[in-house]
């Protein structure tokens, strides 16, 4: 399944030093230039920039689409842009966490994950230790609900 990545899912898996489990779930990537740009970022974390100066094989960034932005003018540029690459590729699943963009791209029709859906889903195929990237990504500046991380953890903490 071919999926498009927003920024943070991308960053998180980075940090948490769990970016490969990504190519296991899924046969490509795609970002969009403005999601590379954000990765790239002075202000991204060193180690993201790092990994983003060399994209793996099984990524590909693309063009941002030059598609109408109509109701998505609320979002930044890389969730804008991730989920009209999403659109117009068809793409199997699209992996970004911002509630906001979460919420339009279901509305626009969309399958959605999340840094928490990746590493609960790369569980499942015994692929990481979900409790122990939990705690690595608690470490960074990732932000979830108490319940939405609890209800991860009770499903997924014991793979």
């Amino acid at each position: 399944m071919i999926a498009v990545s927003d920024t943070s899912p991308l960053c998180y898996l980075t940090l948490i030093g769990e970016i490969d489990v990504l190519p296991k779930l899924f046969e490509q990537i795609l970002i969009t230039e403005s999601v590379l740009s954000e990765l790239l970022h002075q202000d991204a974390p060193e180690a993201v920039r790092t990994w983003a100066s060399s994209l793996p094989n099984w990524i590909a960034a693309n063009a941002d689409p030059s598609l109408p932005i109509s109701g998505l003018e609320k979002l930044q540029a890389g969730e804008r842009t991730a989920i009209l690459l999403a659109e117009s590729k068809n793409a199997g699943m699209l992996l970004i966490d911002e509630k906001a963009a979460r919420q339009i791209a279901v509305l626009r029709g969309l399958k959605i994950t999340g840094t928490l859906g990746i590493l609960g889903e790369a569980a499942s195929r015994s692929l990481v230790q979900f409790n122990n990237a939990i705690d690595r990504l608690r470490m960074t500046s990732f932000r979830a609900s108490p319940a939405l991380l609890k209800a991860a953890l009770d499903q997924f903490g014991n793979l």
